[in-house]
């Protein structure tokens, strides 16, 4: 070192002193990643294996599948829109969004108590209102915001049904009051009823599995006693009391809509499965058979009514056929899930003609004929179609497979409970909005167009309106 001319002497002492530094701290450093490592691989781990009750794998099927049916906003939207006219485009994208916005805050303030919360006698929830039992003692509860997030996106599901049928000529300030009590109210207490548990259908041995009366048939029966208290859009009977058709102004817009929905479809009936079950993968292909089966029936037999395959009646077909297998879509075989599907599709078409032709009720997208009348065909299918081994522990055998009316008769029950309860009430919310005067907006508005006339914008520049 004494070798060395002094300014290098001292660069060298320099690294010397740098490197002693460096071993002092490295081994406490390196000792501080290690633990830092073990931590969070235990907190991975920790996550991984869920809370107790459920697994990760619970949680990651539980918020994929209300991710999908949330996606089937998208598709309601689009089918809405195509099948009615240009100058309306903006009021039903409008309408889609304020339905899940709003929905999901009502929903998370009051409906989910009202449908999950602890039950008062098997009729109505009583807890949990702003998703307060979420955090209790300090603990979070992550499965609640799990569960509410998927029991949400099925909540604006049922609204969004009621805009089709009211389309093209409802004032948009009534709008949202209806959609405040179909998610707040309607919805969520007859929900209790048959979800909760402790519901009083669910102790009678009624079965719903994902829906096809808790949520379309009472977006069904909504959307049908809104559109006889709202009245026809104009023009749409003459004088003669005949039905004059108008078309929807892009299919293409529909065709896409319905692809979305039937894709939706598989997070909302194997979704339903509340967690990581393998059933999942039998329950998407009841699912998906019904949907095919649904679309074929309506086209062939559109196709010996009218000569022609018509594509309306056979996107509605298909939607036909995911709404009836929505109720037995566990506790069925693949194929009497096609049966059920081909009886759907003939049902849309037949019940499309009479809704308009018969009862003279103008339902510009169909949605009493593929979410009421269908969503009442597939539950009454549960007691049916119910066969083992699908519906071992779950329902009692359908009557084609030997068990008598122990299923079906809890099904026709259901039913009848559930119409009346949304068609008192959802007619005394629509009754009350047109005594009030605001449910439909004036004959000007509505020969414009309600995207001028209520929101001011067009969906398409340098469009006719007229049209």
């Amino acid at each position: 070192m004494k070798s060395l001319p002094r300014g290098a002497r001292a660069l060298a002492i320099s690294f010397v002193g740098l490197a002693l530094v460096l071993a002092a701290v490295s081994g406490p450093a390196q000792a501080q990643e290690a633990e830092v490592s073990e931590s969070v691989r235990n907190y991975v781990n920790e996550a991984l294996q869920g809370d107790g009750d459920h697994s990760f794998n619970d949680y990651l099927w539980m918020m994929v599948a209300g991710f999908l049916v949330f996606f089937m906003q998208a598709g309601f939207a689009m089918v809405e829109a195509g099948f009615t006219r240009a100058k309306n485009a903006v009021n039903i994208l409008m309408k889609n969004f304020m339905d899940f916005s709003a929905g999901s805050l009502l929903f998370w303030a009051v409906g989910f108590g009202l449908m999950y919360g602890t039950s008062k006698g098997g009729w109505i929830g009583t807890s949990n209102f702003f998703l307060s039992d979420a955090v209790a003692g300090g603990t979070i509860n992550n499965w609640s915001y799990a569960e509410w997030f998927f029991q949400a996106v099925f909540a604006a599901t049922a609204a969004t049904i009621v805009s089709g049928a009211m389309a093209e000529r409802t004032n948009f300030r009534a709008y949202l009051i209806y959609s405040v009590f179909i998610t707040a109210f309607i919805y969520p207490i007859q929900g209790h009823w048959t979800w909760q548990g402790d519901g009083f259908l669910t102790q009678l041995g009624f079965h719903d599995f994902a829906g096809s009366t808790v949520v379309h048939s009472v977006g069904g029966w909504a959307a049908l006693v809104g559109a006889i208290i709202l009245g026809p859009r104009i023009g749409k009977f003459g004088s003669d009391g005949r039905a004059r058709v108008i078309p929807g102004h892009n299919i293409v817009l529909a065709a896409l809509g319905v692809f979305i929905l039937w894709l939706g479809w598989f997070g909302f009936n194997p979704g339903s499965t509340l967690g990581a079950d393998v059933s999942f993968a039998r329950i998407a292909v009841t699912t998906n058979l019904a949907a095919a089966a649904g679309g074929v029936g309506a086209m062939f037999f559109a196709w010996m009514k009218v000569k022609k395959p018509d594509i309306g009646l056979t996107l509605n077909g298909v939607l036909s056929g995911l709404v009836a297998i929505t109720a037995g879509c566990a506790v069925v075989s693949p194929g009497s899930a096609v049966i059920i599907g081909l009886v759907a599709g003939v049902l849309c078409v037949l019940f499309v003609e009479w809704v308009e032709k018969v009862f003279r009720v103008d339902d510009p997208v169909g949605a009493f004929t593929v979410h009421g009348v269908n969503g009442v065909w597939g539950t009454l299918a549960v007691g049916l179609f119910a066969q083992n081994p699908y519906a071992a522990g779950s329902t009692s055998e359908g009557l084609f497979f030997g068990g008598g009316l122990s299923q079906l008769m809890p099904q026709v029950y259901g039913v009848l409970v559930v119409a009346a309860w949304t068609i008192i009430t959802s007619g005394l919310v629509f009754g009350g909005l047109r005594l009030a005067g605001i449910l439909r907006v004036t004959a000007e508005e509505e020969r414009e167009g309600l995207d001028m006339g209520e929101h001011g914008s067009s969906a398409y520049h340098n469009e006719e309106r007229a049209f």
